[in-house]
């Protein structure tokens, strides 16, 4: 097990250091320049206020949004839970979005992005909550109003926008996901968000292999669920409001992840949520060093000068495909 780790761990850097270069403003080899300690003042400003915490942000984002979908699939014991289906990501979304509406917060204000999206995303999910309550254990009762929950946050967040139409521009990127832009102020504030909840969401790995084995197990060997659940449920939460305030709605990941989690570590949470961050960091960091090079591809291409194709978008699409597979492969699966 230690050698997946350590493999995973140098893939990581590999897409860390592909993300650095991969960036318009300055070639590869002025990257290297800038690491060595010369490079001019733009080039360094470029690395080291631009690409730097935008790797960082990428990295932690993708972590968060694994482990909350490692979480919401073993708590709810449905392999299609996540944070997008779930009414935590439409919710935290919706936060952020009327709370900038309001002029409460902006991407100026990251800790307030960061409050409001976490209220949103446990709004969504007490929403969700407060109609499965009673059935909670049932999979397919979850997966279902899950969806039809998202649908809701997602109409008002669309009737927020039609009502404060001039916001549309500084939402956008909450709509669809994106590393663009991100600065230190971002990364300061996400890690150790993504630390204390992940280290909260880890004492609990326990507690959710026995919810994964289905309630009368997990309460024979006197687990209480309900607790168990909802502390789970919490972590969730935070981790994917953590994560929509620093990049916003990026599909699929904590959808997906999950399921790559655990064929690699196996079922094991002690070893398959800390996995899971891994592999989340890694493929959110590799589709943000692929998008900036197609973006580039894109740019040379159609002749555009300034042609940006957001991280979001590339997972979205990556994601539905690969969901189709999943589906496919597992349609009547629950755990």
């Amino acid at each position: 097990m230690r050698w997946r780790f350590v493999a995973l761990s140098a893939l990581a850097v590999g897409c860390a250091g592909l993300e650095l270069v991969a960036g318009r403003g300055m070639s590869p080899g002025a990257v290297w320049d800038v690491l060595g300690g010369g490079g001019d003042a733009t080039e360094r400003h470029i690395f080291l206020q631009l690409r730097l915490p935008r790797m960082l942000v990428a990295l932690g984002a993708g972590a968060c949004l694994a482990m909350a979908g490692l979480i919401l699939q073993s708590a709810l014991r449905n392999p299609l839970a996540g944070p997008e289906v779930t009414g935590v990501t439409p919710g935290a979304v919706l936060g952020a979005v009327t709370a900038t509406a309001l002029g409460l917060a902006g991407w100026e204000s990251p800790l307030a992005v960061v409050l409001a999206a976490c209220a949103g995303g446990c709004a969504g999910a007490l929403l969700l909550w407060l109609l499965v309550g009673r059935g909670g254990g049932d999979p397919a009762q979850t997966a279902v109003h899950g969806v039809l929950v998202s649908a809701v946050l997602g109409g008002l967040t669309a009737m927020v926008l039609l009502v404060e139409p001039g916001e549309l521009g500084s939402v956008v990127q909450w709509l669809v996901g994106t590393t663009e832009g991100r600065v230190w102020e971002h990364w300061h504030l996400l890690w150790p968000w993504a630390l204390v909840w992940g280290v909260a969401s880890w004492l609990l790995t326990g507690p959710l292999t026995l919810l994964r084995c289905g309630d009368d197990i997990a309460m024979s060997a006197g687990l209480s669920v309900r607790r168990a659940r909802t502390l789970a449920l919490m972590c969730a939460v935070a981790l994917t409001a953590g994560a929509v305030a620093a990049v916003g709605a990026l599909g699929f990941v904590g959808l997906l992840v999950p399921h790559l989690a655990m064929a690699v570590f196996g079922a094991d949470m002690r070893v398959g949520l800390p996995g899971a961050a891994l592999l989340g960091a890694i493929v959110v960091c590799g589709a943000d060093a692929a998008a900036q090079l197609s973006s580039r591809l894109l740019a040379a291409t159609l002749d555009s000068g300034r042609l940006t194709l957001p991280v979001g978008a590339l997972t979205a699409c990556l994601g539905a495909a690969l969901l189709l597979v999943v589906v496919r492969r597992t349609p009547s699966r629950t755990f």
